[in-house]
């Protein structure tokens, strides 16, 4: 196969033939991973990785063919942490269905640039791990194979919608704590939209809220109020999975 042609993912091509190479695939991923989290996916090129490996740009390209490969490797690493120890995932459907969507979570929020930065990298073996260890979660329900498929992709879409949110929830948290005035003159700025009259259900919240002391009127904020409500929603979703299906 002609060099640059090689469309084979990163895993179907065989690493160096070295006894002990300088350095493995799963170093470059992990040194990837620190500049991603670190300064964001746009920091991560092959010259930065080779620099933080204290190697020449060209020895990176002796392991992996681009960056393609780069966030491949990156990809099936995150999907790598997601997945839950041999053994430790629990009986019972609801209760291991739940655990994978938790550490889903967990896991995508320690990297939260990679649910928009990843989308186009090439699944890998710990993907194809992740997807068994779902089916295996689902698996005692006798469910046709399109039915358990839907509860576990029905699940993917409420982490991956509260990733998100929880992301923007925190960026915006941490834009607060770091310019206060900029958010004190928002909160002004709302309320004299409030007092327009234009919005009454808002209003209404608001005013609730005020009334209450110690609820938030606004969505929530800190990890733990974010964490405490995904479960308040996965357990609703679980509920409502195990009521259409008439599941116990």
């Amino acid at each position: 196969m002609a060099i640059g042609t090689d469309s084979r993912p990163i895993w179907a091509v065989p690493q160096p033939a070295e006894r002990k190479p300088r350095y493995t695939r799963e170093q470059i991923a992990g040194t990837a991973l620190r500049v991603a989290d670190q300064e964001g996916f746009d920091a991560v090129t092959m010259k930065r990785i080779a620099a933080e490996l204290g190697a020449a740009t060209m020895t990176v390209y002796y392991y992996v063919r681009n960056k393609n490969d780069i966030v491949a490797l990156m990809h099936d690493a995150i999907v790598g942490d997601i997945l839950i120890p041999d053994g430790e995932l629990p009986t019972g459907w609801r209760a291991a269905i739940a655990a994978v969507a938790r550490r889903t979570r967990q896991v995508l929020i320690a990297h939260p640039w990679s649910m928009s930065s990843l989308t186009e990298a090439q699944m890998g073996p710990n993907a194809m791990r992740h997807m068994e260890q779902s089916l295996a979660a689902v698996a005692s329900l006798g469910l046709p194979a399109q039915a358990r498929l839907e509860i576990i992709t029905t699940v993917d879409d409420l982490v991956f919608g509260n990733v998100l949110r929880s992301v923007e929830s925190m960026t915006r948290a941490a834009a607060a704590a770091a310019n206060p005035d900029l958010v004190t003159a928002g909160m002004e700025y709302g309320r004299d939209l409030l007092e327009s009259g234009e919005f009454p259900q808002l209003t209404a919240m608001y005013t609730e809220s005020i009334r209450q002391p110690g609820q938030a009127a606004g969505p929530p904020m800190t990890e733990d109020a974010l964490a405490s409500e995904f479960e308040r929603a996965l357990a609703s979703l679980l509920d409502g999975i195990a009521a259409r299906m008439d599941l116990v």
